[in-house]
């Protein structure tokens, strides 16, 4: 075949301070940068569901026409002029025509500023033009919140199985393999799906424990013969829109037995629904405990800071942690990865040794958070230049634009120039800080991290300190949920939700 091909990934946190721009998706915050043309063929070897996909349709022999790949970090509505130029530049290649079916690397969460559901809007401006009968495959973030429209738009829509993201291009070399098998059988191939009653806070979605790591074993062991594909999508429980949510979908030749598997993997959600909740500690607590445990470790403990994890909408510079950390007297301690370009650049003209006054970062807008006035002394200074080496996204560059790790007390802060998610142990180390030798490090992320940082952990604890990304979906100022959906595991309906805050606020106006 000759299989069209384009990415465009976004994960959408429409309760976020900042928006994705044109420029976001050029730099990659994290992704590969923008790609065109025959440049998207050099992700192959990149762990992102595009490269898996090429890797696997070059072997079976297929020509590849590559049209654009983009991505940014999560944050707040993609730009209407981002989404239209880089949308517009897919749908422009599909009008030109040439090609036998179509693949889409795809988020699955995206929001722009003009419409609540991204991918299905694309999936539609494609569908108008090449009609119901051309293959259309997509590969779906495990985040995706999957909508109606991006169900009945495309052939087949398959989504990752791990949280750390660990198999981005294994995803796409299953979605090349669906576009082979249902191009080459002439059956219909049904498709099942059943929407979760209930919003997942994003840091219960770990597949390394359960109750994830026990779903998506059942899921992999249920994909037998003619079922021919199963995913389950928790969800990005922080767009605010009526589809928000998880999905259990599968696609099967035989569609009883395609039902019996989504079924039960519903069934199962339903049983288990109380394991989906996570406990959360404030930023004492968890640092208190950091340093309880550290005493006798000989391995740093970790502090996950997920309200302000920047790979679901945080802006990577909120102060709370860093505050808990020095009012609780912590040593040997680091943060990364602050994003305070000023900062960065105030300590390259200082220079190494230098003591620099600042009032760091904290500009996120949220109740709590306040920028950290102090004097800081400049410990190392880069170029930010680096390689990706642990597993999510081995072998990639990556750039934070100028970097300095600055001392205060005992706690060392990693600033960057550009926002990036901390999933990998090279973003300390471009800042001069080994992360094996702290006792404690406090991660700007909530998951990823444990790809690369949970063999150096003797543990991991999870804080709530202010930022944009509430972790309980309950504490965010939801208006446009599907009434029903439980906000979070065993809690209460939106629309009781609603009805409860309505009241409150009207005792309070009296």
């Amino acid at each position: 075949m000759k299989i069209l091909i384009a990415g465009f990934q976004h994960e959408t946190n429409t309760f976020a301070p900042t928006q994705a721009s044109y420029q976001s998706f050029i730099q990659g915050e994290g992704f590969p940068a923008l790609a065109r043309g025959a440049d998207v063929l050099t992700l192959r070897d990149v762990n992102v569901p595009i490269g898996g996909f090429i890797r696997h349709a070059e072997t079976a022999g297929h020509a590849l026409i590559p049209v654009i790949w983009a991505g940014a970090s999560a944050s707040a509505h993609v730009t209407r002029d981002a989404y239209e130029r880089i949308a517009g530049e897919i749908v422009d290649a599909v009008r030109a025509g040439g090609f036998d079916a179509i693949y889409l690397d795809l988020h699955g969460a995206m929001v722009a500023e003009h419409l609540d559901d991204g991918e299905g809007e694309l999936l539609e401006r494609v569908r108008e033009i090449v009609g119901d009968r051309m293959p259309v495959v997509v590969s779906l973030d495990l985040h995706a919140n999957v909508t109606e429209r991006m169900l009945q738009l495309a052939d087949a829509l398959v989504a990752y199985r791990t949280y750390p993201h660990v198999d981005m291009a294994e995803t796409g070399k299953r979605a090349a393999e669906i576009l082979d098998r249902i191009t080459r059988d002439t059956r219909p191939l049904a498709c099942v799906a059943r929407r979760v009653p209930f919003l997942i806070p994003v840091n219960g979605m770990c597949t390394l424990v359960e109750p994830a790591r026990g779903l998506y074993d059942r899921l992999d062991a249920l994909e037998r013969d003619t079922v021919v594909s199963l995913s389950f999508a928790p969800g990005f429980p922080a767009a605010d829109f009526p589809e928000c949510g998880p999905v259990l979908w599968g696609y099967g030749f035989e569609t009883e037995a395609l039902s019996v598997a989504v079924d039960a993997l519903y069934s199962r959600m339903l049983a288990e629904e109380a394991q989906w909740e996570v406990p959360f500690l404030t930023p004492d607590e968890a640092v208190l405990e950091a340093m309880r445990r550290s005493e006798h470790a000989d391995k740093p403990v970790i502090i996950a800071d997920t309200q302000d994890n920047p790979g679901v909408g945080g802006d990577s510079n909120t102060m709370g942690m860093v505050r808990a950390l020095l009012h609780n007297g912590a040593t040997g301690a680091a943060v990364g990865v602050i994003w305070d370009a000023d900062a960065a650049q105030a300590a390259h003209r200082a220079g190494v040794g230098a003591r620099i006054e600042l009032a760091l970062a904290g500009r996120s807008g949220v109740p709590g958070d306040a920028p950290l006035e102090g004097v800081f002394e400049v410990e190392h200074l880069s170029d930010g230049h680096f390689r990706f080496d642990g597993p999510m996204l081995n072998g990639m560059p990556g750039d934070l634009g100028p970097v300095a790790c600055l001392r205060i007390d005992g706690v060392r802060i990693a600033v960057s120039s550009v926002k990036m998610q901390v999933f990998d142990r090279n973003l300390f180390r471009v800042a001069g800080i080994e992360p094996e030798h702290m006792k404690i490090l406090v991660n700007k992320s909530s998951v990823h991290f444990r790809a690369d940082f949970e063999a150096i952990a003797d543990s991991i604890l999870v804080a709530k300190a202010p930022g944009p990304m509430a972790a309980d979906p309950t504490d965010l100022p939801w208006q446009h949920l599907d009434p029903q959906i439980r906000v979070r595991p065993m809690g209460p309906s939106f629309a009781a939700l609603r009805d409860a805050r309505s009241a409150g606020a009207s005792a309070d106006s009296h």
